[in-house]
């Protein structure tokens, strides 16, 4: 059985788009296609209904392209125990309460049983500093939490 990794929207946003000119991020860019074309046959990959709507908006040219890279990922659901664990994470602390829709991407992963949660947002996610506690909310809660991380630290040992 292969591991289960969420496609977090940053993801395809940064798979699909155009080279950036700043470095930084045009390295993210190279780092993404490195990975897709490298690595995520190694893996069972999801997304939600959350990806897609948030993959659908903007540019229609370029959304159509995400959209078409995200069609044969099959979709997890936003169901109860995600919205209360998203909800629990603005309001424990872990996340502010500007982060709600990061705070559903994790709560999505974690209450589906995902192995790692792939994603460029390191302010509220791939966060070494609010990760113990994200954790710590995850398993109080009942739930293992996944390995939150960027395409650079799942390309493999």
């Amino acid at each position: 059985m292969k591991p289960k990794v969420y496609i977090e929207t940053t993801i395809v946003s940064y798979l699909t788009s155009r080279p950036s000119r700043d470095l930084i991020i045009a390295a993210h860019q190279q780092l993404t296609q490195d990975w897709w074309q490298n690595r995520r046959t190694d893996f069972d990959l999801f997304i939600s209904q959350l990806v897609i709507q948030e993959s659908s908006a903007g540019d229609q040219p370029a959304a159509q392209n995400r959209l078409q890279v995200l069609a044969p990922l099959p979709l997890l659901e936003l169901n109860l125990a995600a919205q209360e664990l998203a909800r629990a994470m603005v309001t424990k602390g872990p996340l502010p309460e500007k982060a709600g829709v990061d705070a559903l991407h994790i709560a999505i992963a974690t209450v589906h049983g995902m192995d790692y949660l792939l994603t460029w947002n390191c302010r509220h996610m791939a966060n070494a500093e609010r990760q113990p506690a994200i954790a710590a909310l995850c398993l109080v809660s009942g739930y293992a939490p996944p390995v939150i991380c960027t395409p650079e630290e799942l390309m493999g040992a």
